[in-house]
């Protein structure tokens, strides 16, 4: 295995450097490589890598979502605080609801499935996202109204409620469970149980960090260890206790960064430079995760379902920001960020078809909602990456100050 990631590694470096130099994304050369690489193309990925290949994602994700943390500032987010919250599922019930009308007429669904479907589709994707915000941060673009700052904790709540609400209407329809207002209500429990698991914890390391002081590179072991503890906590208190464990991961660098930046910079510092080897890893497994033929399946109906669904999504994001302060420039630029799909689709799109088949039920609506979530990333990962690329440049005033 450790071959199959040396190559991989390698080929990522060279990919990512060549679509650089055309003055692409990185990113969308690394998705192209894990296709390419892939067992629907070529299928010369090491069959050890591709078994582990769900939880490398996921200690990819952590990165991100660390990271993420780790650039949110209080004051930054104060300035956005309503309108983030109104992000976090304004959006993604817009999204939902055009889906679901779409794909009833046309992919021959009923109206539960297409649901189902449009809640799979509804999440961004971390993944593409939040790299771009941090660098945005970093690079001070649209700093006097936090425009980068809003995607990011809009973006990460938006995930949240997406997958949360997928879950419950799977419980729903395969029979696990009946009562409507229990599985709504897990969305608004999971993200504040998230949030407060993650301010307590934050809180309570960085008095650990300050009592024993032990060096950022032991911080970040304990931080990226309790992260993995976390995202096993989620699903064995599912059942029971809605959480969230990727707002945790997120609370938890707000928090440092607010006892003390100096500490959450230099953590931030070791997460950049980790996130240079995770990267490589995240886009070319999410690329391999693409399903070409079956993309190809679904066909025109396919990518009208998408697009509605996208019209939706941009709607929602306009109507989350009526009234603020942020000038048509860079509303065009928040709803081009909410645009990419890839990770969390990577992640779900096959939970509806595993619960259908361990339900003993009819397995094909599971495998157009799959299929379809293929072909989203197919569609908006490089296209939404490039956008949002050059919607920072072009439409994110630049904070001299």
């Amino acid at each position: 295995m450790l071959l199959g990631i040396a190559e991989l590694v390698l080929l990522g470096l060279l990919f990512d450097w060549l679509f650089n130099k055309l003055r692409m994304p990185g990113l969308i050369g690394l998705l192209l490589l894990g296709m390419l690489t892939g067992p629907y193309v070529f299928d010369l990925l090491n069959n050890e890598i591709t078994t582990l290949s769900q939880q490398l994602r996921l200690l990819a994700l952590i990165v991100i979502l660390l990271r993420a943390g780790f650039e949110i500032s209080r004051k930054t987010l104060a300035k956005v605080g309503i309108r983030a919250i109104m992000m976090s599922f304004i959006p993604c019930i817009c999204e939902v609801g055009f889906v679901t009308i779409a794909a009833t007429f046309w992919l021959n669904i009923t109206l539960f499935e297409a649901a189902i479907l449009g809640s799979v589709l509804a999440a961004v994707s971390p993944a593409v996202v939040v790299p771009l915000m941090i660098k945005f941060i970093e690079e001070k673009r649209g700093a006097d109204k936090g425009a980068p700052t809003l995607v990011l904790a809009g973006a990460s709540c938006d995930d949240a409620v997406a997958i949360v609400l997928c879950t419950s209407l799977i419980a729903m329809y395969t029979g696990a469970s009946s009562n409507i207002v229990v599985s709504l209500a897990k969305i608004p429990v999971s993200v504040l149980t998230g949030i407060g698991v993650g301010l307590a914890l934050g809180t309570m390391l960085h008095w650990f960090f300050r009592r024993f002081n032990p060096r950022a590179t032991k911080r970040l072991l304990i931080i990226m260890g309790l992260a993995v503890l976390l995202l096993n906590l989620e699903i064995k208190l599912e059942h029971f206790l809605p959480f969230s464990a990727l707002l945790s991961l997120m609370a938890i660098g707000f928090i440092i960064l607010e006892r003390e930046e100096s500490m959450a910079h230099e953590l931030s510092l070791k997460l950049g430079k980790l996130w240079i080897f995770a990267q490589l890893l995240l886009f070319t497994l999410v690329g391999a995760q693409v399903n070409l033929p079956v993309a190809v399946k679904t066909g025109v109906a396919g990518a009208a379902v998408i697009a509605v669904g996208l019209i939706g999504r941009i709607i929602g994001v306009q109507l989350s920001l009526l009234k603020s302060a942020f000038n048509t420039k860079e509303r065009i630029f928040i709803s081009l960020s909410y645009l990419p799909k890839a990770t969390v689709q990577a992640a779900i799109g096959g939970v509806p078809l595993i619960a259908m088949r361990a339900a003993g039920m009819d397995c094909a609506p599971g495998e157009i909602i799959l299929a379809v979530a293929v072909l989203s990333i197919l569609l908006t990962a490089p296209a939404g990456a490039l956008l949002i690329a050059w919607g920072g440049k072009k439409l994110l005033p630049l904070n001299m100050s």
